[in-house]
């Protein structure tokens, strides 16, 4: 079993291929974060959000972060899975799913992930509202 997985998937998520990732008997707990858009954003209606990744490197940036937070947290294994193309709202476009022995672990550790992707993996989103658009970069 895959400490890391990742993978990029076309549309919103159903979740349930990062906690398969990360399920074992070894596992006290299994963590998942299912990141869904909003309807509304900086006081706009979003009517969908378009995302796009540097493919080449958005696996490595990914396995990077989460190699540092393995290492600094007693985790199990990590799998992430992100959106590319159009997401609505009430969708999910991110799946992140941690396994560990303990859950205080877990939590930190989810926290962290999500706090480190956002700022340095190379994805990027395009708000759509019904009066025009904006493209968020990474930190969004």
């Amino acid at each position: 079993m895959e400490r890391f997985c990742f993978r990029l998937s076309e549309g919103p998520l159903d979740g349930d291929w990062a906690r398969e990732q990360v399920r074992g008997s070894d596992a006290g707990c299994v963590l998942v974060f299912h990141g869904t858009v909003r309807g509304e954003a900086a006081g706009k209606e979003v009517l969908r959000l378009e995302y796009e990744a540097y493919e080449d490197m958005v696996a490595e940036e990914t396995g990077r972060i989460a190699g540092e937070v393995m290492d600094r947290h007693a985790v199990l294994r990590v799998a992430v899975e992100h959106s590319v193309g159009t997401v609505l709202p009430g969708q999910r476009s991110i799946a992140v799913a941690i396994a560990a022995t303990h859950r205080k672990e877990v939590f930190i550790a989810a926290a962290e992930l999500m706090d480190a992707l956002k700022a340095r993996a190379p994805l990027w989103k395009r708000e759509v509202y019904a009066d025009g658009s904006e493209w968020k970069g990474q930190g969004s």
